[in-house]
């Protein structure tokens, strides 16, 4: 069973309507007992104080906030290669969540940094690269509203995500880029394995992030339905316009 199939948009929605309830009820549960288990259940750090518990908002925020870009990024390539309009559709479904992740991330690391760094804003290669993320998903959204037709926005707005993925990419690994900076690196690196986080911090910090990755999901999948059911009724009345 090819992938390609739920690039039809029946298959499409008949598919969401099975897998919503299960990622809904999912996203509930892990990102409640994520953030309850890390607000809550955690102790304040020797260094940070209870400051460190913005993590469990910040972290997972931003993770989805780059994470939303790559996934436009796919379907953009997607649209732009096989012209699949469920594709183009997930992609600007996409955006507002985004842009809502990366405001919360902004948000959070601003709360934090005041008492850390002494200032709510620094010019920092990982802050700003971020802030630069914030203006292309507010660009992206804005585009899609501006052009008219449907097509052509999803051409124009395809280009756009090729150009903001490197200001993704920036996002993620500007402290690898630059030494320079007040942000602190990684507190999870892949590459590695070698965190800094104490497990007592770590379970529930994962918790928190796979409730946000399933949150991101739930939200795209829904999204993504009420585009195609807005694309039909407007196809149809231009069709009932032109019987008119």
């Amino acid at each position: 069973m090819s992938l390609w199939q739920y690039a039809n948009p029946v298959k499409f929605l008949a598919l969401s309507a099975r897998v919503q309830p299960a990622l809904w009820a999912l996203a509930a549960v892990f990102t409640g007992v994520g953030l309850l288990w890390g607000f809550f259940g955690t102790p304040d750090d020797a260094r940070q104080g209870s400051t460190v518990k913005i993590i469990y908002l910040h972290v997972p925020a931003a993770l989805m906030a780059i994470n939303a870009w790559f996934m436009m990024l796919v379907a953009s390539l997607i649209w732009l290669i096989r012209r699949h309009h469920v594709s183009a559709l997930a992609a600007k479904a996409a955006a507002p969540v985004g842009l809502v992740m990366t405001l919360i991330a902004l948000v959070t690391g601003a709360i934090w940094g005041q008492p850390m760094w002494g200032t709510w804003w620094a010019w920092d290669p990982r802050l700003t690269s971020f802030l630069i993320l914030f203006l292309f998903y507010l660009g992206y959204i804005a585009l899609w509203q501006a052009v008219e037709d449907p097509d052509t926005a999803a051409d124009l707005t395809s280009v756009l995500c090729l150009v903001g993925s490197v200001f993704a990419v920036l996002s993620r690994y500007a402290v690898q880029f630059w030494n320079q900076g007040l942000h602190q690196g990684t507190s999870i690196p892949v590459a590695t394995g070698n965190r800094s986080v104490a497990d007592v911090f770590f379970y529930p910090l994962v918790m928190a992030m796979l409730g946000f990755g399933l949150l991101f999901l739930a939200l795209v999948v829904y999204r993504t339905g009420t585009e195609i059911r807005l694309r039909r009724t407007s196809a149809l009345r231009a069709r009932m316009n032109r019987g008119a």
